[in-house]
């Protein structure tokens, strides 16, 4: 696809919307406007320059958003970008409830987009957390202190799934509920799996 033309995928999606459709097109129509392709991944309208992902349109119960891939780089002169959840280090989103809230912001929005395109010309790249950098939950540590198969399998994870896990664990709010997650996910550890393989 190229710039300013629409994704026949993308049109499926919009005409299969059950809920922020209006928004949805709104917010297409913007950021076509910005010479970026429109692609369909993820399930979503997705827009790229030059092959790198630049914003996503997605929708939530309560909002739908657009989601900037390397929002943390951005300035936000405005204090509209949202951090989704705060384990998402590089991702940004601006959200929006109302059709006329992206009208009323449509000049901010190019602007935040036109940064965005800028900061992937420049080659400008997250400095994203190491995974030692995660808190390690105290259930954790004391099942790999006793278990030294378990560190052992640990340990040789990729730093990817072993973070994937951290937050897995960590997310939970009684420490019951972190250590039945522990014992449950024991043996993919062991096997060297990550959570999601």
């Amino acid at each position: 696809m190229t710039a300013n033309k629409t994704n026949p995928k993308v049109d499926a999606f919009l005409n299969g919307a059950k809920t922020w459709r209006e928004e949805f097109e709104r917010l297409r129509t913007i950021v076509l406007e910005c010479q970026l392709t429109e692609e369909f991944k993820w399930g979503h309208p997705c827009y790229t320059f030059q092959d790198a992902n630049i914003v996503l349109i997605h929708g939530f119960k309560d909002y739908c958003a657009l989601l900037f891939f390397k929002g943390a780089l951005l300035k936000d002169d405005a204090g509209i970008l949202i951090q989704q959840t705060e384990h998402v280090q590089a991702g940004r989103q601006m959200r929006f409830t109302h059709l006329q809230d992206i009208v009323k912001q449509a000049n901010a929005l190019k602007s935040y987009i036109h940064e965005a395109i800028e900061v992937e010309k420049a080659g400008l790249k997250v400095e994203l957390k190491k995974t030692r950098e995660f808190a390690m939950p105290e259930e954790l540590q004391t099942r790999l202190d006793e278990d030294p198969n378990l560190k052992k399998a640990f340990e040789a994870l990729t730093p990817g799934r072993q973070r994937g896990y951290i937050l897995y664990f960590s997310s939970a709010k009684q420490a019951k509920t972190r250590e039945a997650r522990i014992e449950k996910c024991r043996q993919p550890i062991l096997n060297g799996k990550g959570l999601d393989d």
